[in-house]
């Protein structure tokens, strides 16, 4: 659908004449535009974005998150000293002070970020490097907002991480079978029976109190990181559509479990598969140090478990779609999230016979 630049950036608080407005990187959820401006003869770049409204259908409640959580980080990084509009994102508010603007004629939500400026994101690990700031990144992020009051976030995606339900979703799939298949998969409906104890944990720890609800990022993924062009070092992390309330050992498990298996997430030989302990030290070496004082003992002492977790979670997922009959993940070939679950419990194998050196690590730092 064709769209009026030129109109819409005018109900931002925008000084200048739109030169061009262009589709920009590789993100798949919402259309995203690189809009230049000239203001006053010099091209100032902004970030454009028409958000997916099917997906996030309350968009009020998610901007307002993000216009709460970058205003804290804002302050936040005034407040030591550094530049809040490269070191985080930063919105600009439509003319009425909105972080948002809907345009009825095409019935569109769009939003505009102030552009960061020599900073790259690169889609895929290039080296173990690019791991390591993105867990410094990671860290400060969760360090930055390690007093902000979580619980006023909207919850975006209810439940997400609420293993204790994903568990029940798998239970209800199994029961009902949909697919025909559980018959087949004998063995991994096991795997994840096996490990039902997993699923409370942390959902109690946050429940009870004794672990403290903070903000998570919920997709810490390296293309979420901006890094310095020059130095290589993070600048800012993007992508706060899934900020919500949880636990840091949601966000550092998640990154674990992507970050440190050399395999792709839907590889069929399990040979391939494999818990990388070396990058996993590269990780916590990075968060913890990023994190400092700011995380908390029992936060600390289930790092190593939340790789685990978010792992086992992303499997049972991925087994609990086989079992409907592939409803929920896009599939491009017959037992595609069957195998997706079998590289995730074959890392959770690793993890778990690698797991007193996984915690020792995470002591270590």
């Amino acid at each position: 659908m064709a769209y009026d630049f030129e109109k819409i950036i005018s109900k931002f608080d925008i000084k200048g004449t739109l030169i061009s407005c262009e589709r920009y990187g590789e993100g798949h959820i919402n259309e995203t535009y690189l809009a230049v401006v000239d203001v006053d003869g010099q091209k100032v770049n902004y970030i454009l974005q028409k958000i997916n409204s099917k997906l996030f259908t309350n968009v009020e409640g998610l901007m307002n998150n993000i216009k709460l959580v970058t205003e804290f980080n804002r302050q936040k990084i005034i407040a030591r000293g550094g530049n809040p509009d490269r070191e985080s994102l930063s919105l600009v508010y439509t003319n009425e002070g909105k972080a948002y603007h809907h345009c009825k004629c095409c019935d569109a939500y769009f939003r505009v970020y102030k552009f960061i400026t020599d900073a790259i994101a690169y889609q895929v690990v290039e080296k173990p490097e690019h791991f390591y700031q993105s867990a410094v990144a990671f860290g400060n992020f969760a360090n930055l907002l390690a007093e902000f009051d979580a619980t006023k976030l909207y919850e975006v995606l209810p439940n997400f991480h609420n293993t204790v339900i994903r568990f029940e979703n798998f239970l209800k799939a199994l029961e009902l079978n949909k697919s025909g298949r559980a018959k087949e998969v004998e063995k991994e409906i096991k795997f994840v029976l096996d490990r039902k104890d997993y699923c409370s944990r942390i959902v109690n720890l946050l429940a009870s109190g004794e672990m403290p609800t903070k903000v998570t990022h919920n997709d810490t993924k390296l293309n979420n990181v901006m890094l310095d062009n020059k130095t290589g070092e993070p600048v800012a992390v993007i992508d706060l559509d899934t900020i919500m309330p949880g636990s840091i050992c949601y966000d550092f498990g998640d990154s674990i479990r992507f970050g440190c298996n050399p395999a792709a997430e839907d590889e069929q030989d399990l040979s391939k598969v494999n818990f990388d302990i070396n990058l996993f030290e590269q990780y916590v070496k990075g968060y913890c140090s990023a994190l400092g004082d700011s995380i908390t003992k029992i936060e600390k002492d289930n790092l190593a478990f939340g790789a685990i977790l978010m792992t086992y979670e992303c499997g049972m997922r991925f087994l609990t779609d086989h079992l409907d009959g592939d409803v929920y993940f896009h599939i491009k070939r017959e037992n595609h999230n069957l195998d997706r679950a079998r590289t995730q419990f074959k890392l959770i194998e690793d993890m778990e016979r690698l797991y007193d050196k996984m915690l020792e690590i995470v002591n270590k730092y």
